[in-house]
């Protein structure tokens, strides 16, 4: 449900940095900002563009600390903006952006079996490193006669907004798995992701083989070992 933050004021003043006021207004309405919750309903006009300037800023002030020299340098000149701009508006942009418009209809023709959405491509940000998750996810889906049904490109859209933060993996498919829940209100929802992580490949152990998958079950798909079997051996086909 979409919180109204029209009573929650500024009190760190018109003066201080756009990140501190956004944080004010989030701690006084007790709202938590962890690194994969959404703070759409939090920001006010002009708060991305003035986000995006302090990100940069304080971006470069990070490029410096590593002794780039950003001002002769022509390869880097302009990464900070970009890097906020990237943060800001694609690879983190689940965070800021309200959900997208998802139309949804009943389910006139009371269709009660198994449909499977996938694989659909997903792209995120591990919130330990920073460095990027790509992988799939699947969808099962049971529905029955109250259900509310979403169109297909619909769940590349929620996907999307969910996966556009940095969070963990087990922690993002339970998060997309609650959002379809709500929409649909079927009888049986499964999710499942795998997905390689650069933090794993990219640094560390170095492993480019490993990869990791998680599942979510509900309602007939976790108490039927019979559908769940189904789903599974379906979704790759």
């Amino acid at each position: 449900m979409p919180v109204d933050s029209s009573n929650v004021t500024d009190n760190d003043g018109p003066d201080a940095p756009v990140s501190d006021r956004i944080r004010a207004r989030l701690t006084e309405a007790g709202i938590p900002f962890n690194a994969n919750d959404n703070i759409a309903a939090f920001l006010h006009k002009g708060d991305l563009d003035a986000l995006r300037d302090e990100v940069a800023k304080h971006m470069q002030d990070v490029l410096s600390a590593l002794v780039i020299d950003t001002t002769r340098d022509h390869n880097t000149t302009d990464t900070a903006r970009r890097v906020a701009k990237m943060f800001v508006d694609e690879i983190f942009a689940g965070r800021y952006r309200a959900a997208p418009d998802v139309t949804a209809f009943p389910n006139v023709s009371r269709l009660n079996e198994l449909m499977i959405i996938g694989p659909i491509t997903v792209r995120s940000t591990c919130s330990h490193h920073l460095c990027p998750i790509m992988g799939r996810v699947w969808v099962g889906i049971m529905p029955n006669a109250e259900s509310e049904l979403i169109g297909l490109s619909k769940y590349t859209r929620l996907c999307d907004w969910i996966m556009s933060r940095p969070q963990i993996q087990e922690e993002a498919v339970v998060m997309l798995a609650d959002e379809l829940e709500a929409r649909i209100h079927p009888d049986g929802l499964a999710v499942v992701m795998e997905a390689d992580h650069l933090c794993m490949h990219w640094r560390g152990v170095k492993d480019n083989q490993s990869m990791m998958t998680n599942s979510v079950m509900r309602g007939c798909f976790l108490s039927n070992s019979d559908l769940r079997r189904e789903f599974l051996s379906l979704m790759k086909r």
